[in-house]
């Protein structure tokens, strides 16, 4: 009896000691708020539970769709000794945010262990303009990121006149540990704006300044210097970056001796959680230029000029050409300079201008603007060029100025006269030997089987020239429809264009220099949709580049591509050490990929 009374009572320990003993397997999912402000952080943890977690494996996250993802997955376990029985959970944690209001929901979650899947439940979160009140008093060790890591736009004057320069600079603010491999989240739109990319180094290079009381760190990300091409109220919209930033772990207490141990400070662990930071939004006030006083010759050059030209010759013989050089040299938007018209004599011919520039963006945009005119006198005697004019508003001293190069003194005398020229009478008597010499030979005259007119050589001397002449007529109808709609010109080059570009970009590429290959290829996908779209430079923005693909049906996908390889353009030099020649090559080759594929689909959709 006293037997039976034991192995009873054995039995009835084991059952009271048994949950201690096997744990029951669980996979939660979990939000630190709910709640949530717009743009605001949170965390979603989803987390397993159970005796062996060894053995939890292949964890599949959910769809974060409507949320964007700071940090993630972040891997932490725990371990517990109770009554004997080691029990212990793993935990995969997200930093996410919401940028709209509303209600969304966070997918199921999946891990495997022993054999079985575990999912979680769909969790709904509550997206809520403004930041509604951390529970109970916590902080937010997220929220407070935006006071000590941002970013400034800043400019060096806000009212201005149409076509003059304003910089617009971007540093970066931070009192936290980051590290260097930013990204671009979002270019800023210059809309109504011409753009120059101003010099700047590879690397962001960090300075001490206090702002505010506060010291931080400070980085230049870019300069760029605007040309307002349009008046009024102007803006300039956020730079957006995703900022990798050092946190440190936050846990959860449990009363658990071992977990209030290694709370400690001095067992804290950090972890990279990427936050984007944001500029503010620059407004402009654009003036327009004057209306009065404006010169015949002002074609809308602002800032500050002088203008110089040269002869290579004042004497001439007809039909022989002269070459006038004229430079313009200054500060202000060199690259929409336009060429001086020239005030020629009736009988001088002049061809298409040449020109080139040299441009120095250090900081105020500046340098020359060459001009090479082929003239051609078709009559002798003696000529004038009259003075070339070039005027732009000085912005400085808020007039206009003109200014004059000098005139010229051209004497030409009668050339050769290669039309319409006589035949002497050395080539007369030259011409009737041969007629003689031909006459000799009788047997060529007495030929009946060989007439000329059932030669091919015959009809192919008559044929030839028709095709010649009706290829030059075609050519020239062409030329003159092109001349004439300068857009069309543009559509059908932009293709060449590139090319162009991309071989530049290559040969850059294989000198090692990359700041100069991402602009080249930059300009290569640009200038392909601003030539295609017929968008002027002073309007061309990512996002209208990418709505007027849309409207021509142009896959999302395609879409997406030629977006991922602009901004990768625009921000490589923030990411150190990522511009090695395999990146470059990369590039290169997905550039040249999207504009080929985009250009497969404007010839099956062409539309001028």
């Amino acid at each position: 009896m006293k037997h039976n009374f034991l192995r009873y009572s054995f039995l009835l320990i084991s059952f009271i000691f048994l949950p201690a003993a096997v744990s029951a397997q669980s996979f939660v999912a979990s939000v630190d708020r709910n709640p949530v402000g717009v743009n605001e952080r949170f965390q979603v943890t989803f987390s397993f539970s159970g005796g062996d977690i060894n053995g939890v494996k292949n964890f599949k996250a959910p769809d974060f769709k409507n949320f964007y993802v700071l940090s993630g997955p972040n891997l932490s376990t725990n371990m517990q000794i109770i009554n004997g029985a080691v029990s212990g959970s793993k935990s995969y944690s997200f930093y996410v945010q919401a940028s709209n209001a509303g209600k969304y929901k966070i997918g199921s979650a999946s891990v495997e262990s022993g054999g079985n899947t575990y999912t979680t439940d769909i969790v709904t979160i509550e997206v809520q303009q403004g930041t509604p009140q951390q529970k109970n008093g916590k902080p937010d060790p997220y929220a407070e990121i935006g006071d000590n890591l941002f970013i400034r736009a800043s400019a060096d004057k806000l009212t201005l006149y149409k076509g003059e320069q304003v910089t617009v600079t971007y540093k970066l603010y931070t009192r936290l540990s980051i590290a260097s491999q930013m990204s671009v989240s979002k270019l800023p739109q210059y809309q109504g704006f011409w753009a120059e990319e101003l010099t700047a180094g590879q690397n962001i290079m960090f300075d001490t300044e206090v702002l505010n009381g506060k010291q931080y760190r400070v980085g230049l990300l870019k300069r760029v210097a605007l040309f307002p091409s349009q008046t009024g109220e102007l803006e300039v919209t956020p730079f957006e970056i995703n900022v990798p930033v050092q946190v440190k772990k936050q846990k959860r207490t449990s009363g658990n001796a071992f977990d209030d141990f290694f709370n400690d400070p001095f067992f804290n662990q950090s972890e990279m959680v990427d936050y984007k930071a944001k500029s503010n939004t620059l407004k402009l006030k654009v003036l327009d230029l004057p209306s009065e006083n404006v010169p015949a010759s002002f074609n809308g050059a602002v800032g500050n000029y002088s203008i110089s030209s040269s002869l290579d010759k004042k004497q001439t013989k007809t039909d022989e050409p002269i070459s006038l050089k004229m430079e313009i040299k200054g500060s202000g938007n060199i690259k929409l300079l336009n060429v001086p018209t020239l005030n020629l004599p009736a009988s001088f011919e002049q061809y298409e201008p040449k020109t080139d520039e040299d441009i120095n963006r250090a900081g105020i945009v500046s340098g020359t603007k060459r001009i090479e005119y082929l003239l051609v006198p078709r009559s002798a005697g003696k000529f004038d060029i009259d003075p070339v004019e070039f005027s732009f508003f000085s912005p400085a001293r808020k007039e206009f100025v003109t200014l004059k190069t000098d005139p010229y003194n051209i004497e030409v005398e009668q050339g050769k006269h290669e039309i319409g020229g006589f035949t002497s009478k050395e080539d007369v008597k030259m011409l009737g030997q041969d007629i003689r010499f031909i006459k000799l030979d009788e047997k060529l005259l007495n030929k009946r089987d060989g007439i000329v007119l059932y030669t091919a050589g015959f009809w192919a001397a008559v044929i030839t020239p028709i095709f010649a002449l009706s290829f030059l007529v075609g050519w020239k109808r062409r030329h003159d429809k092109l001349s004439g709609n300068l857009q069309l010109m543009r559509y059908q080059k932009a293709q060449k264009v590139s090319k162009l570009k991309l071989k530049n970009a290559k040969a850059l590429m294989e000198a090692n220099k990359p700041v100069e290959f991402y602009t080249e290829i930059s300009q290569a996908l640009f200038g392909y949709l601003e030539d295609k779209f017929k968008i002027p430079k002073a309007e061309f923005t990512l996002e209208r580049a990418s709505d007027e693909l849309r409207q021509r049906k142009i896959d999302e996908k395609l879409i997406e591509q030629f977006k991922v390889c602009a901004e990768k353009c625009e921000f490589a030099r923030f990411a150190p050490g990522q511009q090695e020649a395999v990146a470059m090559n990369d590039m290169y080759n997905q550039s040249a990929d999207v504009i080929i594929e985009l250009e497969k689909n404007f010839n099956g959709k062409r539309k001028v």
